[in-house]
């Protein structure tokens, strides 16, 4: 039996990640072991109803990260900025991955971000390069496999928050020209795609793989929310101005995606890994729930 922890298991990539192995069920020789802060939060009690084994972990706390990897075979590493900054993610990261190859963990995935590793110049990219930088060197020192997938833009992040908002007034407000083709993923191909690389530890091992599951324009993606919602939408480009008022780190990713782009090989990926799923966007879309937007409830972002 793979004992495999996975952190951030009551957020969206671990949670992902955790159900994706669980599904896969014991006949396929995995026990999931979901790390976090919290194993009386209603999202760690799903998962233990689901089979999972709940540890509590705190990136602050090395003792907690010791107890919780003690014995396991592989470990799904993510970490974010967002709440904190990028230097305590980094500092998170690297105690992380420290604390899987003092204990002995066999295999260690991190997922990072679709070109963090070409000097991009946003903050919560370079950080995430400076964890994979120290997981490579960690274990070349201490001969634990790692492997690093790196997702583009997050679909989910389309339901929620400031752009959910502005869905109720028929507006997709997105920092790009309508023309700019981007990649996207949502959290279940994540998921399903760790898995995948966690269960097949020979394959995956010293591999950087940029994953995303379609590529569309803001006009685009607009269109398909009109379709999914049934509410006319239609893309409107944020000055990028407004975005740095709120974020710099933000704005300098939309910079990035306008200059540069993020291209992913989405058509090698359906080919080479079929069983992931790998959802269109439209179709991701419509299995949303958009009965938020009738109403006039703020929405947490």
């Amino acid at each position: 039996m793979l004992t495999v922890a996975v952190t951030g298991a009551t957020g969206a990539q671990g949670g992902a990640t955790a159900r994706a192995l669980l599904a896969a069920g014991p006949h396929a020789g995995i026990h999931v072991r979901a790390l976090t802060r919290d194993p009386a939060a209603p999202a760690a009690r799903a998962l233990l109803a689901l089979g999972a084994e709940l540890r509590r972990a705190d990136f602050d706390d090395r003792a907690s990260l010791d107890d919780a990897l003690a014995g396991a075979d592989a470990l799904f590493a993510v970490t974010t900025p967002f709440g904190t900054d990028t230097a305590t993610e980094t500092r998170q990261g690297a105690a992380l991955v420290d604390a899987a190859a003092a204990a002995g963990v066999g295999h260690t995935v991190f997922t990072s971000a679709a070109h963090a590793d070409r000097d991009t110049g946003v903050p919560h990219y370079d950080s995430k390069h400076l964890i994979e930088r120290h997981l490579r060197a960690t274990a070349a020192a201490s001969g634990m496999a790692w492997t690093v997938i790196a997702p583009a833009a997050f679909m989910d992040n389309y339901t929620a928050g400031w752009t959910l908002e502005a869905l109720r007034d028929g507006t997709f407000a997105w920092p790009m020209a309508a023309d700019v083709p981007l990649t996207l993923i949502p959290a279940d191909d994540i998921g399903a795609f760790a898995a995948l690389t966690l269960r097949r530890r020979e394959e995956f091992a010293g591999r950087r793989i940029d994953i995303a599951s379609d590529e569309l324009t803001p006009d685009a993606i607009a269109r398909a929310l009109a379709a999914a919602s049934g509410r006319p939408v239609a893309h409107h480009e944020v000055p990028l101005h407004v975005v740095r008022r709120h974020s710099a780190d933000l704005a300098a990713m939309f910079t990035y995606f306008a200059d540069h782009g993020l291209d992913v090989d989405v058509a090698g990926l359906r080919h080479s890994y079929p069983e992931v799923g790998w959802q269109r966007f439209g179709e991701w879309a419509a299995r949303q729930d958009w009965s938020a937007l009738m109403s006039d409830e703020t929405v947490p972002s």
